[in-house]
């Protein structure tokens, strides 16, 4: 008997912890590309947090992050145009037209200047907002911020990807894979755009308070890269995640979370 493409997603959101149960989603366009936002947590409160996925990912793989703040904040996790259950726009869109459409969505979300999180390619994506529109952002957090500006080449980031994820746990393995395939046949235009992008002439730029997290053992960002991104940020510190590798907020996203609220009542 055929099984459902429905039931294949519905059983890998139990398998690995993924709430079933969507929150409120809305789907936002602008200028000819859209994101899928799905907003959980307390509306009521002052605190607004915008979570941006890395590439070939999509807003599912922040379930553990929002699970451990959204009895604290609003969150919203974002699929960018293509990823997830955003629609493949045209044209694949450069890192600064994704980062001017979220700065358009965090307009229509009034909810003022927010704290916007991105995890690798969605790093890029969230700091360029910051330059670029800095009434949008309140805070700014990069988790395993790419791309490492001495190894831009398409073939070491995928061999280094390759290497970070081999002995991954299958949480992360299931929810990648099911992301990846999700993402369609125009990755490589879409890795194209993340290589091109120089966050390097981004970082000062950046004037919101910053939080900059790596894990320990993340093959993707060395620590030299790493220590480069904190110092080229003018306000910002760096926090490292022992025993985790680049999907840290994947695998399990409670260090993360317990430092992002630990630095977000010192600002």
């Amino acid at each position: 008997m055929a099984v459902s493409t429905d039931a294949v997603d519905r059983a890998i959101d139990e398998i690995t912890g993924v709430p079933t149960d969507a929150g409120r989603i809305e789907v936002f366009a602008h200028g000819g590309a859209s994101v899928v936002a799905e907003r959980r947590g307390d509306a009521a409160s002052a605190c607004t947090v915008v979570l941006v996925h890395g590439i070939g990912m999509g807003r599912k793989v922040f379930a553990d992050l929002v699970r451990h703040l959204e009895n604290e904040a609003l969150v919203v996790a974002l699929d960018l145009p293509g990823y997830g259950d955003a629609p493949e726009p045209t044209r694949t869109p450069t890192i600064e037209r994704m980062a001017d459409l979220v700065a358009a969505y965090l307009r229509h979300l009034g909810r003022g200047p927010v704290v916007l999180l991105g995890h690798s390619m969605g790093t890029q994506v969230v700091a360029e907002t910051a330059a670029r529109h800095p009434d949008t952002v309140d805070r700014l957090v990069l988790v395993a911020p790419t791309v490492d500006r001495h190894r831009r080449r398409a073939l070491r980031q995928l061999w280094r990807l390759a290497r970070d994820l081999w002995g991954e746990s299958p949480k992360v393995l299931l929810l990648g894979a099911r992301e990846y395939m999700r993402a369609g046949p125009n990755l490589r235009r879409k890795m194209r755009a993340m290589l091109t992008h120089r966050p390097e002439a981004t970082y000062a730029r950046v004037s919101a308070p910053t939080l900059v997290v790596r894990g320990e053992s993340d093959v993707v960002v060395p620590p030299e890269w790493f220590d480069e991104v904190v110092a080229a940020i003018p306000d910002s510190r760096g926090f490292v995640v022992e025993g985790h590798r680049h999907e840290t907020l994947i695998r399990t996203a409670e260090p993360t979370a317990r430092e992002l609220g630990r630095w977000l009542s010192e600002q």
